[in-house]
């Protein structure tokens, strides 16, 4: 099992202000008058009711519940994954600085995969941690993180942690749940796995044995920014041990997820069907966007995500067509990492599937 630092173990720090939905829960009563939070109860907030109505001023008085239990019930519900193994927090990017502060000291070695979800690199620096990566494995019609580099890299390198993206990003690559014991259990003891499951909704056996499960040694990271459309009030999740998520709680921002987007979160949760709706309306874009592209004879990558990623013969001609489309108001994604400039990534939208909107990419095909 990988070991906790120092300092969050024994006593360690503990959240100086749980906030009074927790309170409440440890008093088993309600509080019925907010005399002590200094929160702004008496503010009118007439430009906000002006603005957007009674209901949604009501979320904007008061510090939301710390440890989000409504939105994890309701995950635990329709998932099948444990109450007490799960974290809520302000998205998964939130909870990748999370867990290497939880994790990582200053100067231990993380390794990932070059050019994958750059927002880990750029929190594993802002933690001090030295960052090791390895390429990707590339051949025809396979763009995937390499599992055995990565675990080779973490013997190698005494590695706390390792990351990886599955379903990836930005390769749209999916290893199964085979590979990815196989990843942890070649892993050294003291090392631990950060399973970013970003587009997790998005894949054919999402809602799997494999799916709920808590792994030892495993930090599995979800969110409800993709296939619930909730990116902007930023909410994600962990799933991990108990034991896991209490170090994590120590040095978490707690009251990072806003009362607002508790909230919203829960009335998304509480409607399923129009979740599913999307990702099946999701699929059928990403099928047809897939198959355009291909007709085009682009080398489209496998995806189970909602974007399909096209590998070009250079990254010249890939700089061009992004920089083309951009000046003619088209954001698409070509990776920043050098060995991913040969690769451009499309959102499945309704918007890339109108007819001409990417003629600037179809032209560079032909």
């Amino acid at each position: 099992m990988p070991r906790f630092p120092d300092h969050l173990t024994g006593d360690g720090p503990t959240n100086p202000f749980p906030g009074i939905r927790v309170l409440e829960r440890r008093l088993g009563r309600e509080i019925p008058h907010r005399l002590g939070s200094n929160e702004g109860l008496d503010m009118p907030h007439r430009a906000l009711r002006a603005h957007f109505g009674d209901a949604m001023v009501e979320h904007a008085y008061c510090y939301g519940d710390s440890e989000a239990l409504g939105v994890r019930q309701r995950l635990a519900e329709q998932q099948g994954i444990p109450l007490k193994a799960l974290l809520v927090d302000a998205g998964a990017d939130s909870l990748i600085a999370l867990a290497l502060r939880t994790v990582a000291e200053p100067g231990t070695a993380v390794v990932a995969t070059a050019g994958t979800y750059p927002t880990f690199g750029y929190f594993a620096r802002g933690q001090g941690c030295r960052l090791v990566e390895v390429p990707y494995e590339e051949a025809p019609g396979r763009l995937a993180p390499d599992l055995e580099a990565l675990a080779d890299t973490a013997r190698r390198e005494e590695a706390r942690l390792v990351y990886l993206a599955n379903p990836d990003n930005p390769s749209g690559h999916l290893h199964d749940d085979a590979a990815v014991r196989r990843l942890r259990e070649a892993l050294p003891d003291d090392c631990w796995l950060l399973l970013d499951e970003a587009y997790h909704d998005f894949r054919e056996d999402a809602e799997s044995p494999f799916a709920r499960e808590v792994l030892p040694g495993v930090i599995r990271l979800r969110t409800l920014s993709k296939a619930h459309g909730m990116a902007g009030l930023r909410i994600g999740y962990a799933i991990a041990e108990p034991e896991t998520l209490a170090m994590m709680m120590k040095v978490r921002i707690h009251y990072a997820v806003s009362t607002l987007t508790l909230a919203a979160a829960e009335v998304v949760l509480d409607h399923p069907d129009e979740t599913r709706e999307h990702i099946a309306a999701v699929l059928n874009r990403r099928e047809r966007l897939a198959a355009h592209f291909r007709a085009l004879g682009a080398e489209v990558l496998p995806s189970a995500t909602n974007f399909i990623g096209i590998r070009l013969p250079s990254a010249k001609l890939a700089e061009r067509v992004n920089r083309e489309l951009l000046e003619a108001g088209r954001l698409i994604a070509r990776p920043a990492h050098p060995d991913l400039g040969h690769v451009l990534r499309i959102t499945a939208v309704e918007d890339a599937l109108v007819p001409g909107r990417l003629q600037i990419l179809e032209d560079a095909l032909r």
